[in-house]
């Protein structure tokens, strides 16, 4: 079943906001995530520039693969949830700071509302590009479930991150994408809850 371009616009933004949302928790805490966007907050880090732009740029490449395996709607639903979310990170951490935030808690609340915010994502035929669209490639050809894909995408790069933050805030940093991606991994399912 098609959803309405108002459908649409909502879902993208309600789950572009959410995810914004979620980096600021996770990023007042020291934290980082799995896939692109946690790849982009490594460079944020790293490099002090923001993780808007430097996700915006991140993602480029990936259209083509879009493009070609998923079509034209997909590769301009992503793209538009990529730039919303690029938007929204600029302008979320002058709109809400957080003082003092214990990782784990950072961590779960990060996976909870980022969770949330894929699953909208995903569910309007969209992704935040990325790793994200190799994972949802692997579900649509292979079966294999999205949030799991990515988990697996994830551990290369916390093993870098460990060249950036302490051990204790990347393992941190583990719990809040075993959040993400279980969330994804038992909700964003073909034989559930995806029309066939």
């Amino acid at each position: 079943m098609q959803h309405s371009p108002f459908e649409d616009t909502q879902g993208l933004l309600f789950g572009t906001f959410m995810c914004a949302f979620g980096l600021v928790v996770l990023t007042s805490a020291g934290l980082v995530t799995g896939q692109t966007a946690g790849l982009a907050v490594l460079l944020s880090y790293v490099t002090g520039w923001g993780f808007g732009p430097i996700f915006f740029v991140i993602n480029i490449p990936f259209y083509a693969l879009a493009l070609a395996r998923m079509g034209a709607r997909f590769t301009l639903m992503t793209f538009a949830a990529v730039a919303l979310l690029s938007l929204f990170a600029v302008l979320s951490p002058q709109l809400v700071q957080v003082e003092v935030l214990h990782p784990a808690l950072a961590a779960i609340l990060f996976g909870a509302v980022t969770g949330a915010g894929l699953l909208a994502i995903f569910r309007h035929g969209a992704s935040l590009g990325g790793v994200g669209i190799v994972a949802l490639l692997a579900q649509e050809r292979l079966g294999w479930r999205a949030g799991w894909v990515q988990l697996g995408f994830d551990a290369a790069l916390f093993a870098a991150a460990l060249l950036v933050l302490s051990p204790d805030l990347v393992l941190w940093s583990l719990l809040g994408a075993a959040v993400v991606n279980a969330i994804i991994g038992i909700n964003h399912r073909r034989d559930r809850y995806i029309g066939t």
